[in-house]
């Protein structure tokens, strides 16, 4: 089932853009932060993803080889409509997930977790997520520390636009 598109779409895609982050190389202060994610959470995959119109996009990424898969498929186009952490204990049990094929298919996704990239004016750009291939639950530190990381990647990203901005503002 598709995702259907946040209210304010139109200028959370605007401000997506104005972040310069999609399609750059990966960077080991993102890729430790996922790594972290999969540890704490114990599940073999784990992304930084961000939504565009389209597509969702990995600016980080453990246990998969993928850059993007299509917006319509996407766990995280589902994510970005909830302020707070999205859990899918078993996307098999879930009608929104079960005939996607990233569960039906070689992949075979079960679980799925996404905590919020949420901007300081509310934009939800993407997720920091987590994905098994075995139903599961997270324990209240490993969401604790789901959504401090979330965070974590989304100070990060604000600091570097920033940056941009007053590098822009001194020319």
């Amino acid at each position: 089932m598709k995702a259907r598109l946040p209210k304010n779409e139109k200028k959370r895609i605007e401000v997506l853009w104005q972040y310069d982050v999609l399609d750059t190389v990966p960077e080991a202060m993102f890729d430790d932060l996922t790594e972290l994610a999969a540890s704490i959470c114990q599940v073999p995959i784990a992304l930084i993803s961000l939504v565009d119109e389209d597509r969702q996009w990995f600016k980080s990424k453990v246990g998969v080889t993928v850059k993007e898969t299509s917006r319509d498929i996407s766990f995280c186009a589902h994510a970005i409509l909830y302020k707070k952490l999205f859990i899918v204990p078993d996307t098999t049990k879930d009608a929104r997930f079960k005939n996607n094929p990233l569960v039906t298919g070689t992949r075979k996704i079960r679980f799925y977790a996404g905590a919020p990239l949420t901007t300081p004016a509310g934009h939800r750009l993407g997720t920091l997520c987590v994905l098994d291939r075995k139903p599961r639950q997270l324990g209240p530190e490993q969401k604790r520390a789901m959504q401090i990381l979330a965070r974590h990647i989304m100070s990060q990203l604000e600091m570097r636009r920033r940056i941009r901005e007053l590098g822009g503002a001194t020319k």
